[in-house]
């Protein structure tokens, strides 16, 4: 629905040609959106190099070796060492996964979240609709980062938790977006029909107002999964994310000013200061290449 409603052409909103594959699809927005498209590469990359951490990785990323620790970059450890020996560049890599999972996995419980009861609440209105986003509101005045450490101390710090409670974190805000685009939608002549047959109210919400107000959904969502990464980079580099030994780029951070070792071995915290952060510069790209691509207005 979105993808064909961009891919038209007209005399004064460039856009893309239409074409019969993916590939050609994608190749046009990189054309169209230089930095959108580097975004995306960039990200496939670290994407591709999450998936091939055990083909990439040249030593155990938990293997401990006490006489080689702190070692400079070069030679056999790439990126150097960490205090105990443990290999940098292997955790660099494995930790990639950790914090995409916890990235994406976050973002898609916000979502799904965020869309059924922002949906909900705007199709059903009145008092219900009131009541609820002041509740919405409420959660929204709350500093994410406190709310999250709050919710992780009483629930206890694993990798399925940190999930669940940046996913929480994050609902809000997709919540208010979700209602915002299905108030549009819920005034089309085709939810108006739908509800003059006497359609049941979970049919109409899910079969025409979650589908077409998914748009602002998707753009927000890609902006939202580098505010997820830095969460979860947030929560480990405070002692309250991802439990060590598992390596997470945030952990690593937090080892190497905890640890002391900031001045005498600074490659314990470039190196994952400088992955984070292209990984959130890009998302930040992507998600301001997808609003323009997917809404020609705001161009």
């Amino acid at each position: 629905m979105a993808v064909r409603g961009v891919l038209m052409r007209t005399s004064s909103t460039p856009a893309f040609s239409l074409r019969p594959t993916w590939l050609a699809i994608v190749l046009d927005f990189g054309r169209m959106y230089p930095l959108g498209g580097l975004s995306l590469v960039l990200l496939l990359l670290v994407l591709a190099m999450a998936l091939a951490a055990p083909l990439l990785a040249t030593h155990d990323p938990l293997a401990q070796n006490t006489a080689s620790a702190l070692r400079p970059p070069g030679g056999e450890f790439w990126l150097g060492t960490d205090t105990f020996g443990r290999d940098s560049w292997s955790r660099l890599i494995y930790g990639s996964r950790v914090t995409l999972s916890v990235g994406i996995a976050s973002v898609l419980v916000a979502s799904v979240l965020g869309v059924v009861l922002g949906s909900l609440s705007a199709y059903v209105g009145g008092w219900f609709d009131l009541w609820f986003q002041r509740v919405v509101d409420t959660f929204l005045g709350f500093p994410a980062l406190v709310f999250a450490m709050v919710i992780v101390l009483a629930v206890g710090a694993s990798v399925k938790n940190v999930i669940i409670v940046i996913g929480v974190t994050l609902a809000p805000g997709m919540i208010r977006i979700s209602r915002a685009s299905a108030l549009a939608v819920i005034q089309e002549p085709y939810v108006e029909a739908a509800r003059a047959t006497g359609a049941a109210t979970l049919r109409v919400i899910f079969r025409h107002v979650v589908p077409n107000s998914l748009t602002p959904v998707f753009v927000v969502a890609a902006g939202q999964l580098g505010t997820a990464i830095l969460a979860e980079a947030g929560l480990s580099f405070l002692g309250f994310g991802v439990p060590p030994p598992e390596p997470s780029w945030g952990g690593m951070l937090r080892d190497s000013i905890q640890l002391g070792h900031l001045q005498s071995a600074p490659w314990l915290a470039i190196f994952p200061g400088i992955a984070l952060s292209i990984l959130v510069f890009s998302f930040a790209l992507l998600g301001d290449a997808l609003r323009d691509a997917l809404d020609p207005r705001l161009t």
